[in-house]
């Protein structure tokens, strides 16, 4: 644990076990330790957010395709309906 402590710059270890870099939390501080039901409120509010976001960005995308779907191009055809694995006379010849 000490080589981790230095390679990380961990303070070295105070006498009593704990980091002298630890501080004890002042409840009054504005990043004092939330109950771990406040934490899952705020990662559903947050996912919540993201979803939304997600769903608009989708819901954009969707009218975009939909709005230029008759001018979308495509590739000519090529070949007729000879394959290669057919005969030398293609299909009509097998009829």
């Amino acid at each position: 644990m000490d080589a981790l402590r230095r390679l990380f710059g961990g303070g070295s270890p105070a006498p009593d076990g704990r980091n002298a870099t630890d501080a004890e939390i002042d409840p009054a501080s504005p990043i004092a330790p939330q109950s771990a039901d406040e934490i899952d409120a705020e990662e559903r509010a947050r996912e919540l957010e993201l979803l939304k976001a997600e769903q608009e960005r989708l819901d954009d995308l969707i009218v975009r395709q939909q709005r230029y779907a008759d001018r979308s191009w495509v590739p000519p055809s090529q070949g007729g309906s000879r394959r290669s694995d057919d005969g030398e006379g293609g299909a009509d010849e097998d009829r």
